[in-house]
């Protein structure tokens, strides 16, 4: 995978600060679904995993720590050289599925068997919705089919743009003009 140069202006959506990659530079990743990327952006170093956009291209949050480190606010134009990896870290597993994971320690070795990208489909599954109700039920279902040894969520639109606060109907909310 070769590296990717662009250049872009950050803007906010609510309180996110948000990078959202051209789509000529968002073309040339391996998947319109979700992509782990490193690299540099503004001469800091950068690993993270790209959104899809829900309209063919990528996006991140870029959160308070980086946000300091790189001086930057909504307006600003950063740079960035990335590059696609299939090195994916752990994902940080929230609370109310690691509870759910640590009732059934069958469901456990098999989380703990799956490839790390597996896990971070499963919580992005997971958390693909606004409903509390809705996230409950995903991770029994979750829990469910782990237990009956399936490996990845199925019936899941992985090119859909589908972090509650960002989104609407599966595609990134941007602002006029973007």
């Amino acid at each position: 995978m070769s590296v990717i140069h662009f250049k872009t202006s950050l803007f906010t959506i609510d309180s996110w600060l948000i990078v959202h990659l051209p789509k000529e530079a968002s073309s040339k990743l391996p998947s319109r679904g979700q992509v782990m990327v490193k690299g540099v952006i503004n001469s800091s170093p950068l690993q993270t995993a790209l959104e899809p956009d829900g309209m063919g291209s990528h996006w991140f949050r870029v959160d308070g720590s980086l946000q300091r480190a790189l001086g930057v606010q909504a307006g600003d134009i950063v740079s960035l050289s990335i590059e696609a990896t299939k090195d994916w870290p752990e994902p940080s597993v929230p609370a109310d599925v690691r509870k759910a994971l640590d009732i059934n320690p069958e469901v456990q070795a098999l989380w703990k068997r799956i490839t790390p990208l597996a896990r971070w489909e499963w919580l992005r599954w997971i958390g693909a919705t606004g409903r509390s109700e809705t996230r409950e039920r995903r991770i029994e279902v979750a829990i469910s089919k782990l237990q009956s040894g399936m490996r990845r969520p199925c019936c899941f639109n992985r090119n859909a743009c589908c972090v509650p606060a960002v989104s609407k109907n599966g595609v990134l909310r941007v602002p006029d003009g973007n």
